[in-house]
């Protein structure tokens, strides 16, 4: 039986039972990966954007991997990526702010290659103000804001999980 094996999930095999099923995967996005970083006030972010077909793909923004908790956490995306269209969207999230200058300059390296190649941004918390300063949009209006969505020319604040949501569902 499934209970003696102390499986977390049913298999797929058997439809009658219900269990954990992942959302299949509908676009690979990018995660600048920063120091302290976090979601802000929408910390349910990653379940959300997971829930809705979006793997986060870890991307180092510094000299490699990250040690965040005693855990590290090593990137599988590159900034090239974006170029070569493997990524379709990135994520900022907010973060503390790096001593080391190379680690600023090349996350806003990966900033400005996404708003020129017209990929999506997400960004939350501080992470908001970096990005929209990097592609040259008026930070002000959004200053309050939890997260926003830079898509072309438009900047989408998302105030909360249905909207990030939303949001993340039309990424494609």
């Amino acid at each position: 039986m499934y209970a003696q094996r102390k499986a977390p999930f049913t298999p797929r095999s058997n439809p009658g039972r219900f269990g954990y099923r992942p959302a299949p995967v509908r676009a690979r996005i990018g995660l600048a990966m920063r120091r302290g970083m976090n979601f802000g006030a929408l910390d349910d972010a990653e379940a959300v954007m997971r829930g809705r077909g979006l793997s986060l793909a870890p991307m180092s923004v510094g000299e490699g991997g990250l040690n965040v908790g005693g855990t590290s956490v090593l990137p599988t995306a590159q900034a090239s990526d974006i170029d070569s269209g493997a990524l379709k969207a990135l994520v900022v999230p907010a973060g503390s702010h790096d001593p080391d200058p190379n680690a600023a300059t090349a996350l806003d390296e990966v900033i400005a290659r996404a708003g020129a190649k017209g990929v999506p941004v997400l960004a939350f918390g501080d992470g908001v103000g970096v990005a929209l300063r990097v592609l040259g949009r008026p930070a002000e209006a959004f200053a309050a804001a939890p997260a926003v969505l830079i898509t072309g020319d438009a900047v989408e604040p998302l105030a909360d999980a249905a909207e990030l949501g939303a949001a993340a569902g039309r990424i494609q």
